[in-house]
């Protein structure tokens, strides 16, 4: 489905689309921090402000959409703490003037303190029972992260639309290159017994809100198939000490609801490289978008692709390094 440019979605385009399933919007609008759609509290006439997402054009279809909302009600309606989309007139995808959206109810909270091993378990423990519902069954319409989508297919993008400087195209597709072979050996070592399940997909402090009763994810906008450990791996950070114990932190209240595979620890660092060439696709094919201009200024410029490839040169080097190992 072809959605109308962002360019297009005004303030009364917004308020307007909320007024046409019944809640009459008090004209108080609030822009969220969203690249990928656009997010806006929306402040409503009779009772709390709602959350309105206007989805990105082209890049889920409408069954893949209803495929997350299920998802996340699947993890309410087992009393997990997410924020489901809001059932109204009957479906929770709306269309307004060429727009799909989506309202859901507003949660507030703080950023989550991942220094603090109690919060760390609390995570393990939330992150724990939201993939024992997640391996009961899969994704039909959504995709599985694997080396090709994350990896392979990223890099042709960046190579084929010259967004590399030609005098570091070759050093950047030499190191992608290498960098692919090691995240390639590191999945061999991992092994075929590693499984896939419904993940949140997209699991750092951003997308947690904390308060008194714990954690709540609010967008599970790139849940997707993929590795127990794709959820768990940014939550980890610092030196390899510090990330040995964290990882043991998580994990303490993990196992309690959901059994970790051991040889998934060979796919931290592959997986950590996968994340780092799709994330300079991912802003490579979004700069037509002129929010994108603005928000990263730094991309594409000379520095930039430099540092991408000292970081891909660290990244080969770590992925030759043991996994990370457990107390």
């Amino acid at each position: 489905m072809t959605t109308p440019a962002f360019s297009l979605l005004t303030p009364d385009c917004v308020m307007n689309a909320l007024d046409n399933l019944g809640h009459r919007c008090d004209g108080r609008l609030l822009a969220l921090n969203s690249y990928e759609n656009r997010v806006y509290q929306v402040g409503m006439e009779d009772g709390l402000p709602l959350i309105a997402k206007f989805y990105r054009s082209g890049r889920w279809t409408d069954e893949a959409i209803l495929e997350e909302h299920a998802f996340v009600q699947e993890l309410a309606e087992r009393e997990i703490p997410v924020v489901p989309a809001l059932v109204m007139s009957g479906k929770t995808l709306h269309t307004f003037e060429g727009f799909r959206f989506a309202v859901f109810l507003r949660h507030g909270g703080r950023a989550p303190e991942f220094e603090d091993c109690n919060t760390l378990e609390w995570m393990g423990r939330f992150l724990g029972r939201i993939h024992a519902i997640g391996a009961l069954k899969p994704f039909q319409h959504r995709p599985t992260l694997d080396i090709a989508n994350f990896g392979v297919e990223p890099l042709d993008f960046l190579l084929t639309n010259h967004f590399i400087p030609v005098d570091l195209e070759a050093a950047y597709r030499s190191v992608a290159e290498l960098a692919l072979a090691g995240v390639r050996h590191c999945f061999a070592r991992a092994g075929s017994t590693v499984k896939v399940l419904r993940l949140h997909g997209d699991c750092h402090a951003g997308n947690v809100l904390w308060t008194e009763n714990g954690p709540h994810f609010v967008d599970f906008d790139d849940s997707r198939m993929g590795p127990a450990v794709q959820d768990l791996w940014m939550l980890l950070s610092g030196e390899r000490a510090d990330m040995v114990r964290q990882l043991n932190d998580v994990l303490a209240g993990y196992e309690d609801f959901c059994d970790f595979d051991s040889s998934e620890l060979h796919l931290i660092e592959a997986l950590r490289t996968l994340r780092l060439i799709h994330y300079s696709a991912w802003l490579a094919q979004r700069w037509d978008d002129p929010a994108f201009k603005q928000a990263f200024p730094w991309f594409n410029t000379q520095r930039y692709w430099q540092e991408r490839i000292l970081e891909l040169r660290e990244q080969i080097a770590l992925m030759d390094e043991p996994p990370l190992g457990l107390v």
